[in-house]
């Protein structure tokens, strides 16, 4: 994470805001599944496959699998397009708008969350490095690893400031997830049309800032 610039770094914070307010709007429209943090629908799977749950398994598998295409298609943007974060937000953007449009009109939960893991597993893929995401947006594991790492790395003599970034990005996505649970309130569809103007904003701005760069 050290080698991402603060205009990344101030990317990946809004996303990892938006990556909980949209967890958080999932979670409660399913009654406790996740579009951003797996490694819960992993253990919900599990623990219900042998279950009276099986339905919950199935609901599982599924919204992973969502993610992992989602990750897919950012990396695959990635290796075709030159400067592919624009694309990414992008069609998160666009994935997410359609959820707002689906939960409008009151179409099947199952199909909403599996538009919404899609996206945020590919606005992993906007920092890539040797195959490897440079920074965890979506899953604040990740994060908390770096995060105690960097706090080692102050005590044995290294950087004191490390800790910051992912200490940031680890509090972006909690007070996303906090202000997503409020905005349920309001309904799913205003909520999820809030989450998909701001990712439209990002989008613009990362088109702004590819055209400052190309002058």
């Amino acid at each position: 994470m050290k080698d991402v610039d603060r205009g990344a770094l101030t990317i990946s914070a809004v996303l990892a805001g938006v990556a909980g307010y949209v967890d958080a709007i999932g979670f409660l429209d399913t009654g406790g599944l996740f579009v951003s943090f797996m490694s819960g629908n992993s253990t919900q799977a599990a623990v219900d496959v042998l279950g009276p749950g099986a339905s919950v398994t199935l609901a599982s598998a599924g919204i992973i699998a969502a993610f992992v295409a989602g990750v897919a298609a950012g990396g695959v943007i990635t290796a075709l397009r030159a400067r592919p974060r624009g694309w990414i937000v992008g069609g998160s953007t666009a994935a997410v708008a359609a959820t707002a449009a689906l939960a409008l009109g009151g179409d099947s939960t199952l199909w909403r969350v599996a538009l919404l893991a899609a996206a945020m597993g590919a606005l992993n893929t906007l920092f890539l490095a040797d195959g490897r995401a440079r920074v965890a947006i979506t899953y604040s594991t990740g994060t908390l690893v770096s995060l105690g790492l960097a706090i080692a790395s102050a005590v044995t003599g290294g950087s004191r400031h490390a800790w910051q970034r992912p200490l940031l990005l680890w509090s972006s996505l909690v007070c996303g997830a906090v202000v997503g649970a409020l905005a349920h309130g309001w309904g799913s569809p205003l909520a999820l049309a809030i989450a998909a103007a701001t990712l439209a904003l990002v989008s613009a701005f990362l088109a702004t800032r590819r055209s400052a760069e190309s002058v």
